[in-house]
């Protein structure tokens, strides 16, 4: 519940903060060569944002990545940056690839607890300086939106978000749904958050309304420890028993049939049944990209139940997945996880009581 008698304290400015990605990539004159941008120069080249209502400043990393090497020590040193910057800015806009950028996306959503500020993740499918790029829109699209505010002076998009296209999605809702067309993201089980087109058309009923009287906490452990295995007609006992009998292995999301469903095979709800009871927490999600789990709607997805499988509900594969790696960096006890699995940290997950 938003305390409308704490006053925010607005800098009129924006951190944009480069992690690599195609949006930062220019063409090399002398060897045609695709390679990272100043940023720094970009910014100071780039005319629209010479429009924008508000400062913006540079946070390159020294060496950009490649999304495809995401991994957990690299939203650490985002988290850290957004934390030790934090009051100093109206908000944040982070530059990254599009391959995993709703997996970092999903992450920085629990990793920045009670979060007041916009955190919004873009890119593009186009290096900015080709013609036809699609990353002048969204950069200064970004930007905008990172640092608008109601008339009260409280942030219009206070969480974690993708902007792509002309969608403003919540970070842990969205996953990549084209590898070459401009439409790149969507958050199929929830809505929009703004739609951006002639005005800005936000949704205010779908955007989280947090309490600003609670301070920002960081989490910054991270488990990885974790296996995603998508069900299929045929799959084999001997490669799942090898897969779970890993002793290293804490969590499992799977993705089943449907609404929850899985084979029929005895020895797989053993497998299951067993691993549970070793303390791995097993999370059902559906391999459709739209709707919910639900185990008790047919035989198959009770016996999931039955075998200790919890349900995952509405959540995407990359919220799943990053959630369980954040709970088990926090809680060392799978039930206290397979509890929190089963809660809405950050609005990554639908539950109707």
């Amino acid at each position: 519940m938003t305390d409308t008698n704490i006053a925010l304290h607005r800098t009129n400015k924006v951190l944009l903060v480069y992690t690599g990605g195609t949006i930062g990539m220019g063409k090399n004159q002398t060897t045609h060569a695709l390679e990272p941008l100043d940023l720094h120069h970009l910014v100071a080249n780039l005319p629209e944002l010479k429009q924008v209502e508000t400062s913006i400043e540079v946070c390159q990393f020294h060496t950009p990545i490649d999304s495809s090497n995401m991994n957990p020590d690299v939203w650490a040193g985002l988290c850290r940056i957004i934390v030790e910057n934090f009051e100093r800015y109206d908000g944040f806009v982070i530059l990254h690839g599009t391959d995993t950028m709703a997996y970092t996306a999903s992450a920085l959503s629990f990793m920045l607890e009670n979060l007041t500020k916009p955190v919004i993740l873009t890119g593009s499918q186009l290096p900015i300086g080709q013609l036809r790029t699609d990353g002048k829109e969204n950069l200064v699209t970004s930007i905008e939106l990172a640092s608008l505010c109601n008339s009260e002076g409280f942030p219009m998009v206070p969480e974690v978000c993708i902007y792509f296209n002309g969608k403003l999605l919540r970070g842990n809702r969205s996953t990549k749904q084209n590898a070459d067309g401009f439409a790149a993201f969507d958050s199929f089980n929830y809505p929009h958050l703004c739609d951006a087109g002639v005005n800005f058309n936000f949704h205010h009923h779908h955007i989280l309304k947090p309490n600003y009287s609670k301070p920002l906490v960081a989490h910054y452990a991270f488990d990885s420890n974790i296996v995603v295995f998508s069900l299929f007609p045929g799959i084999q006992e001997h490669i799942v028993r090898h897969v779970l009998a890993a002793p290293e292995l804490k969590s499992i999301v799977m993705r089943s049939f449907g609404s929850g469903n899985a084979p029929q095979q005895p020895w797989l709800l053993q497998l299951l049944s067993e691993a549970g009871k070793r303390g791995v927490v097993v999370v059902n999600i559906s391999q459709c990209v739209s709707g919910s789990v639900e185990m008790s709607l047919y035989g198959t997805g009770v016996q999931l139940f039955e075998a200790g499988v919890i349900s995952g509900y509405d959540s995407t594969v990359e919220a799943a997945t990053t959630k369980l790696m954040h709970l088990q960096g926090v809680y060392k006890d799978a039930e206290k996880v397979r509890q929190m699995m089963n809660q809405s940290l950050c609005g990554e997950i639908t539950i109707n009581h």
